[in-house]
């Protein structure tokens, strides 16, 4: 049952051909079994997914049921969850439980999905790799001394391993694409404000998004179906009518004008990578669609504007921890400011440390000007390149990340390398619009991943896009041996 996509087993638990709780039972049997040497997930929550599971059984017995009643899934550990401790792969938040659901959460829960625990991630979604998390860096499914990419490297590998067929992640400047593309699967980012962030713990808030891990595309449009929506409690929520993903997934793509950007297919790019997402492009073009060189002339400035942007946005909302409110809080302080330092101190890691000061210092008086507002005003022009991309193209295709997943420990000394990782996705981000990366391929028996991006709200393209190049691929079937 493992092996099944959501589609498959939704079809599975209506036929009441299995239950919901040997399905529950399943997986949590793969989490045990495998997170020891995977390190995927910070919390299990068996007893409470196998009560859920049993009153799923009990909906679909009555026929009250929904297509994902039942369905078991991870979240990410920054989605509060009433009750079910919240860390963000922080000492800061080890001891956080929070007192209510994200809106996210609640949405799932509301479709009939069935939590089974909560995924390790890098310390407040800073990362690229999952190396910098209180709780120890997640490994690599298909290569256990390679990282999964970041910051959702749990959730990646969570169903990379098949130990969950869905998992939730949140993408700041590639968090959900990065890490689907090395750990060989599907994961979507949708555009800013497609989905509430009510109750997800912020990193950078105007660059956050949710989103989603599956084995397919069709499975992520399911998903989506049911995360969507305008939320009050969210003020960057939009209020804009959800499509039906499903419905479009089988459109023909015969006419769909590609974009390939040429400034990301440069001698900076793995030749081989290159060619794989060469092969995915034509495997599109031979189903009717048009290859077509556009420009980006601006993503070159992405990685340095975003490490502008989102630190300081990272500055201003980790000022909340404070070791007085909730969080981490050292030991008998000597007055205020010796709680507010060593409590800090003693909670972040080396990273966070790291963005804090950067975000702080190009907030300060005498900096703010010459750092933060251009970076803002060269976001725009990202946006405008976009804007003018999407005139002539209907979709953009291009790699999702330069390298595959590399050794663990081989760039943590060099933190502009590591940044680089993310030079394929940030600029989605500052633009505020949708990717999804997958699978097209393996270069030395390591998964590389094809991303698609759609202009504003336009999460039903790429998902057909992506649909239709799966029908015609198995690369999103295969499953690291150890994990069949």
């Amino acid at each position: 049952m493992h092996t099944k996509t959501i589609a498959e087993l939704s079809k599975l638990l209506k036929s009441k051909k299995i239950s919901s709780i040997e399905l529950t039972k399943t997986f949590i049997e793969r989490i045990k079994s495998f997170n020891g040497s995977l390190n995927a997930f910070i919390t299990i929550t068996e007893a409470q997914a196998l009560e859920e599971a049993k009153k799923a059984d009990q909906l679909i017995a009555e026929g009250k049921h929904s297509v994902l009643t039942g369905i078991p899934i991870a979240h990410k550990d920054l989605f509060c969850t009433n009750g079910i401790k919240t860390s963000c792969g922080s000492k800061m938040l080890d001891n956080f439980i929070p007192p209510y659901d994200a809106t996210v959460v609640i949405k799932l829960k509301n479709a009939g999905t069935i939590m089974l625990g909560k995924t390790n991630m890098d310390e407040f979604a800073m990362g690229s790799s999952n190396e910098h998390s209180y709780y120890g860096t997640v490994k690599n499914p298909w290569d256990v001394e390679a990282i999964p990419g970041g910051s959702s490297g749990g959730s990646a590998v969570s169903i990379a391993a098949r130990m969950a067929p869905a998992a939730t992640g949140t993408d700041t400047g590639g968090s959900i694409r990065q890490p689907a593309a090395l750990s060989g699967i599907t994961g979507i980012r949708p555009s800013y404000g497609r989905i509430s962030r009510f109750g997800i713990v912020a990193f950078a808030s105007s660059l956050d998004q949710c989103g989603i891990f599956t084995q397919t595309a069709e499975d992520a449009a399911m998903m989506l179906n049911a995360m969507c929506g305008f939320d009050p409690k969210d003020s960057t929520s939009v209020e804009k009518e959800v499509p039906d993903f499903t419905k479009t997934l089988n459109d023909s793509i015969k006419g769909l004008r590609i974009g390939l950007p040429k400034e990301f297919f440069n001698n900076k790019l793995d030749s081989e990578i290159s060619d794989k997402i060469m092969e995915g492009a034509k495997v599109l073009e031979k189903m009717g669609a048009t290859l077509h060189e556009i420009s980006l002339p601006n993503s070159k400035l992405g990685i340095p504007i975003y490490y502008i942007i989102a630190p300081a946005e990272a500055s201003a909302n980790l000022a909340r921890y404070d070791g007085i409110r909730f969080g981490h809080r050292c030991d008998d302080p000597k007055n205020l400011i010796d709680l507010y330092e060593r409590s800090r101190a003693e909670g972040f890691g080396d990273e966070v440390k790291h963005r804090i000061l950067i975000g702080t210092h190009v907030l300060s008086a005498g900096y703010y000007d010459a750092y933060y507002i251009k970076a803002q005003k060269i976001r725009r022009l990202i946006k405008n390149d976009y804007d003018e991309a999407y005139k002539k193209v209907d979709v953009i295709l291009s790699p999702t990340s330069p390298t595959t997943a590399f050794k663990i420990g081989s760039k943590m000394k060099n933190r502009v390398n590591m940044y680089l990782s993310d030079i394929f996705t940030v600029p989605t981000n500052l633009a505020g619009i949708t990717g999804i990366s997958i699978p097209c391929g393996f270069v030395n028996d390591l998964p590389v991943g094809l991303q698609l991006t759609g202009n504003y709200f336009e999460e039903a393209k790429i998902l057909n896009v992506a649909h239709q190049y799966q029908l015609q691929t198995d690369w999103h079937k295969q499953i690291p041996k150890k994990y069949k």
